[in-house]
């Protein structure tokens, strides 16, 4: 669906993903954004090492992907776009990414933590941010190493992204907040590959 009506009868537009050729995501983003679309191009910083020194990067959080909001009445003006491979479709129709899924990958990318990319996760519990830059957004926790991460992600893409969080300031989707024991728990039915079901069980 490209626009659908409110129940106060405006309408709303739905954002859309627009798979790109290798590295091209940027140069896509520019050149629709100068044509007047609505872009959103999420990135993250990392340090790469380049020949005799570390120097910092920012890449393209989902490398291919460019989202855009609406515009597909323009649909040629995009496609024809240097860069451009196709739009993401469902069934033989644009899909609709959810505006909550956009937001928070936005203030994932927009907030101080350190963000990167993460393995697709569709499985195990969910959990809420109680407080703090993202408080509110929802994603699966998981452990690496020493550090807890909550991973989130665009489900239309099969993309994640996850942040390091304190393990304190997460409580469970629907439950009491989540300990650190059933946490764990979880954390080791990923790493040996067990189905996860609900936290703790």
């Amino acid at each position: 669906m490209l626009i659908e009506e409110t129940a106060t009868g405006i309408a709303k537009v739905s954002w859309h993903a627009l798979y790109t050729r290798h590295q091209h995501e940027r140069i896509v983003a520019q050149a629709l954004t100068g044509k007047g679309f609505d872009i959103f191009l999420p990135q993250y910083r990392t340090v790469h090492r380049w020949k005799d020194r570390w120097k910092e990067l920012e890449l393209p959080l989902f490398p291919n992907y460019v989202f855009v909001l609406g515009g597909l009445d323009r649909m040629l003006n995009i496609l024809t776009t240097p860069g451009v491979h196709s739009l993401v479709s469902w069934g033989g129709r644009p899909a609709d990414i959810p505006q909550h899924e956009i937001d928070s990958v936005r203030r994932l990318v927009e907030s101080p933590l350190r963000v990167q990319k993460h393995p697709f996760i569709r499985t195990g519990d969910r959990v809420r941010i109680k407080s703090g830059p993202l408080e509110g957004i929802e994603g699966i926790l998981v452990r690496s190493k020493s550090a807890y991460r909550l991973v989130l992600s665009v489900e239309m893409l099969a993309r994640s992204a996850a942040v390091e969080v304190d393990v304190s300031m997460v409580e469970r989707v629907g439950g009491p907040e989540a300990t650190r024991k059933e946490i764990s728990r979880l954390d080791h039915r990923s790493q040996v590959g067990e189905p996860m079901g609900p936290l703790g069980v």
